[in-house]
């Protein structure tokens, strides 16, 4: 039956399938899982409305350790489109989750010249549904931009380098130029980029085609080089913000650092089959990152890529299947470094996202061998096929579960979201109404500048309360510009002044706070209201 198909729908069937899967993992439930509004991810949201009230889109927005514009620009655009909310936040996350699904299956398929769609649709497949990914397309952080940036990027790469067609490469060029301005961890990409140019240069170099190589190759690095300048020329200028907190989460800041590069390497490479982040946030804490089923495939899948490289090295046959294997690895590699060479919160999964493309196509792959081998002894291709179903079944069925039943009702995640912080800027939106409202910021963390150097924490609040206000009032009032609340440091609190009534609220519950409010205010009394302790004068 199938054979009757033409092959364009025979493929393009099972792949819009897999878009809406992964369009009901990242959209199924959004508005409320994960929970509140990590501080985070709250600073994006409220850069991203200063950006819009004032037109000054920064290429890099340096507070909170400096971070690339790009997310910052595009939760601007969400916000114009949809309103002010948490929820436009995560609508950005899950369309770059989405679409790098497809640029996975675009450019697994490209990678093989079209010859093994199987293995393409299990990568889309299993990044569909994978946790690790689902995770954060559902969060707002900017990481999510990176691996987008990098499949459409080499896609267009190799298309290029197969179809010896330049336009090609400039597209290659926006793309990976574009991924400057994601994360961080993508500048490590530089080395892939060289690593693929090289294997590359050897196969058009025997086949003569010295000059298309050369033309081809520059229009790529003029590109990048057209398209980064303006952050390069920031970085020139503010060195600092390059290196932001490299140095201190370093390997080599360590007392002995080649033990701690070969303790962050093992536990990074281990974190695929055998124990993953523990952060909530990052992962159901200390999992593997993939499903064991699917981790067992990607070792297949990554075996077979390293042999059918170390074959076609002996056989001195440079072209297609050589290169395809070489930037399989190679980005696999060079992409766990920005968690490697990192002492803190190892194993990283949000440091090392940039590996998760090649991880799901080692395991299409590996998917593509099984079913091959599988084939040898079940002759029924319905029997097969029905097998076949049972695994993605099977695979889907354990990533729903683990995700939205297992993670998003476990209490750790709530406190890892700091979801406190969020009811409480709900709280304070509902009683700004009647009172002034005035936060004593008790919680650690990086100061920012507005409002005032307070601590990162309280960028939840400042989020929530201005979001509230742009619902009520609509976007551009200038009420909404600043909180409501005024926010106070815990040794500033003889500094608050009154003129009528007024709620108090330390983010952080403790007595000796309420006490001190207690002696300054006589008048108040200590009030709750939805588990959250605060203080009201009268």
């Amino acid at each position: 039956m199938a054979e009757n198909i033409p092959t364009k729908w025979r493929y393009c069937l099972p792949l819009i399938l897999i878009l809406g899967l992964a369009a009901f993992f990242r959209f199924y439930r959004l508005d409320s899982t994960p929970p509140g509004l990590y501080p985070d991810i709250a600073i994006n949201g409220n850069d991203a409305i200063q950006s819009l009230q004032s037109g000054d889109f920064k290429l890099f927005y340096s507070e909170n350790n400096g971070r690339e514009g790009l997310m910052m620009w595009l939760i601007a655009g969400s916000f114009s489109l949809f309103g002010v909310s948490v929820l436009s936040i995560k609508l950005v996350a899950a369309a770059a989750g989405i679409l790098t699904v497809l640029g996975v299956y675009l450019f697994c398929r490209e990678l093989f010249a079209k010859r093994n769609e199987f293995a393409a649709l299990l990568a889309g497949f299993f990044l569909a549904v994978l946790f690790w990914h689902v995770d954060f397309s559902r969060i707002g952080f900017r990481v999510i931009l990176m691996p987008l940036a990098m499949v459409f990027s080499f896609y267009f790469f190799v298309r290029g380098f197969r179809t010896k067609r330049t336009y090609n490469h400039l597209l290659a060029g926006i793309f990976f130029a574009a991924g400057f301005y994601t994360y961080t961890g993508f500048r490590l990409a530089v080395i892939l980029l060289f690593v693929a140019l090289a294997g590359w240069l050897i196969y058009y170099w025997k086949a003569n085609l010295k000059l298309k190589y050369a033309k081809m190759a520059a229009v790529l690095l003029l590109t990048i080089f057209a398209v980064a300048a303006p952050i390069g020329w920031y970085f020139v200028n503010h060195p600092g913000d390059f290196f932001g907190r490299t140095a201190q989460t370093s390997v080599f800041s360590d007392a002995n650092p080649l033990l701690a590069l070969g303790k962050s390497l093992g536990l990074h490479l281990a974190m695929f089959n055998v124990y993953g982040d523990g952060n909530w946030r990052h992962n159901y804490a200390g999992a593997p990152e993939l499903f064991w089923p699917v981790g067992l495939l990607f070792l297949i899948g990554l075996a077979y890529s390293v042999r059918q490289l170390y074959r076609s090295a002996k056989q001195k046959e440079f072209a297609m299947e050589f290169n395809s294997h070489l930037l399989l690895l190679a980005w696999f590699f060079v992409m766990l470094l920005p968690g490697v060479l990192t002492i803190e919160g190892i194993p990283h999964a949000l440091r090392t996202f940039g590996v998760i493309p090649p991880t799901v196509i080692f395991a299409g792959l590996g998917g593509w061998l099984a079913y091959n081998y599988l084939a040898r002894f079940v002759k029924s291709r319905a029997a097969l096929a029905g097998i076949g179903l049972l695994f993605l079944l099977a695979v889907a069925g354990q990533s729903y579960y683990k995700y939205f039943t297992l993670w998003a009702n476990d209490k750790n995640v709530s406190d890892a979201f700091t979801t406190i912080f969020y009811s409480e800027g709900k709280l304070l939106s509902d009683l700004s109404g009647n009172a002034d409202t005035v936060v004593v910021v008790n919680e650690p963390g990086v100061p920012v500048p507005f409002p005032g150097g307070i601590p990162m924490p309280a960028q939840t609040i400042i989020f929530v309360e201005r979001a509230d206000c742009f619902a009520r009032e609509g976007f551009g009032d200038d009420r909404c510009d600043v909180p409501y609340s005024r926010f106070v440091l815990p040794e500033k609190i003889n500094e608050i002044k009154i003129g009528r009534k007024t709620v108090i609220l330390p983010m952080k519950f403790d007595p000796a706070v309420f006490y001190q409010l207690a002696r300054l205010f006589p008048d108040g009394e200590i009030r709750q209201a939805n588990n959250i302790t605060y203080y009201e004068t009268q």
